[in-house]
């Protein structure tokens, strides 16, 4: 792992023929004639042990292990895809990587109705027995592994630096909380930091963790389209949540499911899909977005509300349907905002979330 110029797929094509052992027993000349370059031979011939002290130490500390693939803890699912890490570190239990798990991503930046929608999946998934994985990200990551918590459930996040820190670091205490009963993992070794081209190839540890990854709000060019296409190469069930055609952050998902992707609308669309693996009656779930709310608005606001579409609506619209003076519409709007219905959206305008 520590050697420059053995990068995955190296890694496990040197497996093939080499236990680790067979390899740093060969001479300079057999190394170069598996196609090794000569600072990679140079390496392994004389290795740099201030790296390799520092991983044995980080993993001498509590909590931390590194699985092999063929440790028994390594994860069948992700042991299939085409380029599995060769080494995965894990802060936290290692046990839960082989229960059946749910992937949920989405946008960095989400409205506050995909917010919702992410955490209250992953709460409703988990109380089902499903582990939540996730990337640790801000937005729909962060929501997904809150979800997961307050459950009570294991959720994984899979990380694009090395476990001896947090990317971003605003989420130290997520982390801490992720691996008291769940666990972090991460193909990189101790003292990686966060580049760019790491979080890509994170995303096929998340896809490929996972029976079914669920996509709440992408733009149309995002890392969540390219962990969900890394699912659909992967074989695994890609589901969406559908959004309005003017929501910018709605036009990833809809993309997905015309490619195919399932439209979601409830939790219990993602559980009748994966089905085999929910051992569950169908009392552990809550129908979140099927159960009719308790309404505690007054009839005007009701009114005002069933104007107000699930996409960008103007107070000049709503102004000239309600029939009722612009300050009323106001008062009654920030009312319904607080209360959580609406939301605003740019250009002066509400979108009803709920």
């Amino acid at each position: 792992m520590r050697t420059p110029g053995v990068g995955c797929r190296t890694f496990l094509r040197l497996l093939d023929s080499h236990s680790p052992e067979q390899l740093f027993a060969e001479s300079s000349a057999a190394l170069g004639a598996l196609g090794l370059k000569s600072h990679s031979v140079s390496a392994i011939k004389n290795p740099d042990w201030t790296l390799i002290d520092y991983d044995m130490a980080w993993l001498e500390l509590p909590n931390n292990s590194v699985l092999t693939l063929n440790d028994t803890d390594y994860p069948l699912l992700l042991k299939e895809i085409c380029d599995p890490p060769p080494l995965l570190f894990v802060r936290g239990n290692p046990k839960i990587l082989a229960l059946p798990a749910c992937a949920i991503v989405g946008s960095r930046n989400p409205s506050i109705s995909g917010l919702d929608i992410a955490f209250n999946f992953a709460k409703t998934l988990s109380q089902c027995g499903f582990t939540i994985i996730s990337g640790l990200a801000l937005g729909i990551d962060a929501a997904s592994h809150q979800g997961a918590l307050k459950a009570n459930g294991y959720t994984i996040a899979v990380a694009g630096t090395g476990l001896d820190r947090v990317y971003p670091a605003k989420h130290k205490e997520l982390a801490m909380e992720i691996v008291k009963t769940g666990a972090m993992i991460s193909e990189f070794p101790p003292g990686t930091v966060a580049k760019a081209n790491h979080f890509p190839r994170r995303n096929r540890i998340i896809s490929g963790l996972c029976l079914g990854l669920l996509v709440v709000e992408a733009a149309k060019q995002s890392g969540s389209l390219i962990t969900a296409r890394m699912a659909l190469e992967q074989n695994r069930e890609v589901f969406a949540i559908p959004g309005s055609i003017y929501n910018p952050l709605s036009r990833g998902c809809n993309a997905l499911i015309r490619e195919g992707a399932k439209l979601v609308e409830t939790t219990q669309d993602i559980i009748d899909e994966l089905t085999q693996y929910n051992q569950q009656d169908d009392t552990c779930y809550e129908k979140f977005f099927t159960t009719p709310m308790q309404s505690t608005l007054d009839l005007e606001q009701q009114t005002l509300l069933n104007l107000v579409m699930f996409s960008p609506t103007s107070v000049d619209t709503l102004v000239e349907n309600a029939h009722v003076s612009v300050e009323v519409i106001s008062s009654m709007l920030l009312i319904l905002e607080l209360q959580g219905y609406l939301e605003a959206s740019p250009g002066g305008c509400y979108t009803r979330i709920k």
